[in-house]
């Protein structure tokens, strides 16, 4: 009876053996991968830190040149469109955004623009004591604002709103924007974050419609 196993077959059964667990290895990499890729799994986390009370933050001043006077005149032009015609279920955001205490859209608009918008449906409807606003309405911008002349744009988006009986029909708005900016422009502390230049939109007017916000509600 053999009781000893010859050097060939001796070295064959390792390499079956190195082989295997290889197959093994690359089977569990495999999966590992396969579990990280797509990154479809998003998982919630917070760090914290604690600044050191010797921090030091350096302010530098960056010249504005048109280029980018010109990009932020649109781009606040197209929050302002967001601010003033998109709406949530959530009232107490609603009434925070549009309110005349620190609201954005107040900010954001002359005296006579605002009157003009708390006058529209939906503004009644939100700031009332007993609302019954209950849906969503949407902007889609067709494209970014254009520049008719100095601090005038026209603005073209979709709009539409739904709730749990379904959704309106979309529609299309024009409409025609003019804003105000100086240069010893005066805003409040409160506003400083949200107008940092001052920018007042000076006239708000529907091209070929009504408000958006009286047309999707009507008392």
């Amino acid at each position: 009876m053999q009781n000893r196993i010859e050097p060939p077959v001796l070295l064959s059964r390792l390499l079956v053996f190195v082989f295997a667990g290889c197959v093994v290895v690359l089977f569990v990499m495999f999966m590992t991968l396969e579990k990280m890729f797509p990154l479809n799994r998003p998982e919630v986390f917070f760090i914290t830190s604690k600044p050191e009370g010797a921090s030091v933050i350096q302010i530098t001043e960056l010249p504005p040149n048109d280029e980018n006077l010109e990009a932020y005149r649109q781009a606040f032009v197209m929050e302002y469109v967001r601010a003033r015609n998109e709406i949530e279920q959530n009232m107490s955001i609603m009434r925070q955004k549009w309110g005349s205490s620190n609201g954005v859209v107040a900010a954001w608009s002359t005296p006579d623009v605002y009157k003009a918008f708390q006058k529209t449906g939906l503004y009644q409807a939100i700031m009332s004591d007993y609302p019954d606003v209950a849906f969503n309405c949407v902007v889609n911008f067709r494209g970014r604002p254009m520049q008719l002349r100095d601090n005038q744009y026209t603005v073209k988006f979709e709009y539409y709103c739904s709730d749990n009986n379904g959704q309106t029909d979309k529609k299309d708005y024009t409409i025609l924007i003019g804003i105000t900016m100086t240069d010893d422009a005066q805003i409040k502390w409160a506003e400083r974050l949200n107008n940092p230049l001052g920018v007042k939109v000076s006239r708000y007017t529907v091209e070929g419609g009504g408000d958006p916000l009286d047309t999707v509600y009507k008392q």
